[in-house]
């Protein structure tokens, strides 16, 4: 786990070490936000229910605390995204690579929260999940479904993603 984060923290570096670096986990329901931040702090899989409200879980590498903040993605649960926005460094986004039918909702949902002013900042990693289901649509696919090479300001990565077998996390944990 040390590892995985030693990158990540590299990129935070000029952040003091004794500061909690605030990290959001935000996506749809059912894109794997749950089962991604425990296999990245177990490094196996759990068994998940919808999460309702929110998982966080600290992770601590050297002097510097992740706080990661797993937000449930249901219709209802969204409105109350914007009141963890305060304070966050990273914003992790988990897209179902195989939802086809929700992209253009996910990309709506992405755009609003990278509009806010309280995540001007924040550094954006997007998952693109489930890649291990026939059909699913590719990082470059969901890269211009999802507008991303519009995002000028802003620094961000895409990373094709395995969550229930970890592959992809540590390469977009490292970035």
């Amino acid at each position: 786990m040390g590892l995985t984060f030693s990158s990540l923290l590299g990129r935070l570096a000029f952040w003091s070490r004794e500061e909690d670096v605030r990290i959001l986990m935000l996506g749809l329901d059912s894109a794997g936000k749950t089962t991604i931040l425990y296999r990245l702090q177990i490094g196996d899989v759990v068994s998940t229910i919808p999460t309702i409200g929110f998982n966080v879980e600290t992770l601590q590498y050297k002097n510097v605390k992740f706080q990661v903040w797993d937000l449930g993605g249901q219709t209802s649960i969204r409105p109350y995204w914007r009141c963890y926005y305060g304070g966050t460094k990273a914003v992790i986004y988990v897209i179902d690579s195989s939802d086809h039918a929700r992209l253009s909702l996910s990309k709506s949902e992405l755009h609003s929260l990278l509009g806010e002013d309280e995540l001007k900042g924040a550094k954006l990693l997007i998952f693109a999940n489930k890649q291990d289901i026939q059909g699913a649509a590719s990082a470059a696919e969901i890269t211009e479904k999802l507008g991303l090479t519009k995002l000028k300001d802003r620094e961000w990565t895409i990373v094709k993603s395995v969550a229930t077998k970890g592959e992809g996390l540590d390469e977009g944990m490292d970035w």
